[in-house]
C-alpha cells in the first residue's frame, strides 16, 4: 500500500513565500476589517519590491487571500475581508464601493 504525500497548493507557497509584502502575521484572521485594511496599507507602503502603486499591491493581495481561501473561509470571515477592501479604500482616500 503506497501513501499518497499531501501536496501543497501553489497558492499556499506564493502566500507564504511572497516577495511582494511583508505581511502581519496572522493578519487576515482578525475581526477587524479596519486593522486588516491598516496594516496591509503599512505594508504595502513600506515595502520597496512591489510593482504598481500601494493601494493595488494592498488589495490585491488582500483579494488573492479571500479568492486562495475559497470554500474553506468562513462565512463571517469573508464578510470582515469584503468589509477590509472598503477600509482599504478609505485608507488610501478613495471612494468605498457600495453594494446595492
Amino acid at each position: 500500500m503506497t501513501t499518497k504525500t499531501p501536496k501543497k497548493k501553489w497558492s499556499g507557497k506564493v502566500t507564504e513565500t511572497s516577495n511582494a509584502l511583508d505581511l502581519e502575521k496572522d493578519i487576515f484572521d482578525s475581526p477587524d476589517p479596519v486593522k486588516i485594511a491598516d496594516s496591509l496599507k503599512r505594508s504595502a507602503e513600506k515595502s520597496k519590491r512591489k510593482k504598481g502603486t500601494p493601494f493595488q499591491s494592498a488589495m490585491s493581495m488582500l483579494t488573492f487571500y479571500i479568492n486562495r481561501a475559497g470554500k474553506n473561509l468562513d462565512a463571517s470571515q469573508k464578510k470582515v475581508l469584503e468589509n477590509a477592501k472598503n477600509e482599504l479604500r478609505k485608507a488610501f482616500g478613495r471612494e468605498p464601493v457600495h453594494k446595492s
